[in-house]
């Protein structure tokens, strides 16, 4: 709200209207007085100046005609001039009232934007100050940067993430700890861009970083300015990397388990065709006989290596916010695929041991299976519900696809038929049971349904809500 504009005099309105009343009396009594031929009627123009300064155009112009006309009735002049002279004072009387009463109400208007002007200021200024605690008090680096790669602004973040140890970075280049972010500018000098970014940082120890940026630019009176975010994404790359590794060798292990697993149960059939061959007498001193029997025990030696899936490192884990990440992995993909995708996950749900990592890729392997097996059918919907059955949590993904033709070879692996390598549903359930899990299918007249079985952790008691 603005504040109310007081001009000199207004605060005492009454005070001054009688007094200018008092003053026009006192004015027309001693022209009544005044015996010679003169006149003090131009007096009148004290009061009218009061009664501009106060009230509206019309009462003004009322009250400079009364004048008027008291000058003319309490004078002495000769009365054969007085139209004359009441048009002329008047004429006098109303324009200097109105004089008044504008000069007076521009006055009012004038005060009034300034004090407009020092609201808005006020505003600009509490403004500035809650972006300048928000900027200084954000976590990530801000920094702002003219047409000339000079860094004019950075908070406290920006500084720690780009110069720890080093100068202030007002002042510097950007192009010493983001050389890519000076090539954007140099590349798109006239553009507006809003984008983001992720490339190869330096600090200014020289050491790499890998710098997630976010910036835009914009126009201001001195010249373009870019604004930017930047995180440094080396920790989270890290971690991103072993975790992949380690995951890496997991299914490495389970695919050599797999064809080991076939190895031997090849090297068992050729081992029954040897001891049966072994029979025949004239064969016991043949060399290509003997170099059979040595190629089946190294290849009993392989067999024997088939490697046991240790168990996960599997904690109580959270469903909701698990399920949240593989919706978000699904939704806009299959949207685009035209299918239908239903959730039915009650709230809440009980804590579950498993591996979030190996889940999300058990389901994404599922969900994948279920759109190639849609590509071709009328109705395309895969339904993702959760239960909660004895001491287990049941996820079940259930498509209206072409269905299973051999639900006995599903979890077979290097099938002939399959769509990728084979290997899919078995290093799935493989890793469902490293953590204890289980994955099965269930037969549906139509389409396909597995369920994915997790354990309920052992922290009883414990739901995780939306």
């Amino acid at each position: 709200m603005h504040a109310r504009v007081a001009l000199p005099g207004t605060a005492n309105r009454k005070t001054f209207l009688v007094s200018a009343a008092l003053l026009v009396i006192a004015i027309a009594a001693t022209d009544w007085l005044t015996k010679p031929y003169i006149s003090i009627g131009f007096l009148y123009l004290f009061p009218i100046m009061i009664a501009g300064g106060l009230l509206s155009r019309a009462q003004t112009v009322v009250v400079a005609l009364v004048c008027a006309v008291l000058q003319e009735a309490f004078s002495n002049l000769p009365e054969n001039e007085a139209i004359a002279r009441l048009i002329f004072s008047s004429t006098g009387f109303v324009a200097t009232g109105l004089l008044v009463a504008e000069l007076v109400r521009n006055r009012r208007i004038a005060l009034a934007h300034v004090v407009e002007l020092q609201d808005q200021v006020k505003l600009r200024q509490d403004a500035e100050q809650q972006v300048r605690i928000l900027v200084e008090s954000s976590p990530a680096a801000i920094v702002v940067v003219d047409w000339t790669h000079k860094i004019l602004l950075a908070n406290e973040a920006a500084q720690q993430v780009l110069a720890p140890e080093g100068a202030p970075l007002p002042g510097q280049s950007i192009s010493t700890y983001l050389p890519s972010l000076q090539a954007a500018m140099q590349t798109h000098p006239s553009r507006f861009l809003r984008t983001a970014m992720q490339y190869r940082g330096q600090r200014a120890n020289r050491e790499a970083f890998l710098a997630g940026v976010w910036f835009s630019t914009y126009e201001t009176i001195a010249g373009p300015r870019l604004a930017a975010i930047i995180v440094d994404l080396s920790e989270d790359l890290r971690s991103r990397e072993a975790l992949s590794f380690d995951h890496l060798l997991k299914h490495a292990r389970i695919v050599m388990s797999a064809l080991a697993h076939e190895i031997r149960n090849l090297t068992g059939a050729v081992q029954v065709v040897q001891k049966n061959l072994s029979r025949l007498q004239e064969l016991e001193e043949n060399e290509d006989f003997r170099a059979l029997s040595t190629l089946i025990r190294s290849l009993e030696n392989i067999a024997a290596l088939e490697l046991r899936v240790p168990p996960a490192n599997a904690d109580a884990v959270e469903l909701t916010p698990v399920l949240d990440e593989l919706r978000v992995l699904l939704d806009s993909a299959y949207r685009e695929s035209g299918i239908d995708l239903q959730w039915r996950i009650p709230e809440p749900l009980p804590l579950v041991r498993a591996d979030p990592y190996g889940l999300v890729q058990v389901w994404l392997n599922l969900a994948k299976n279920s759109q190639r097996a849609m590509q071709t059918t009328p109705t395309k919907q895969l339904t993702v519900s959760a239960t909660v059955e004895a001491n287990s949590v049941v996820i079940r993904f259930e498509d209206t696809g072409v269905g299973i033709a051999s639900p006995e070879d599903l979890f077979r692996p290097f099938q002939r038929n399959a769509a990728a390598a084979g290997l899919g549903l078995y290093v799935s359930r493989a890793m469902m049971r490293s953590f204890g899990g289980e994955l099965r299918y269930e037969p549906r007249p139509q389409g396909c349904c597995f369920a994915v079985i997790l354990p309920l952790s052992s922290v009883v008691g414990e739901t995780v809500n939306a």
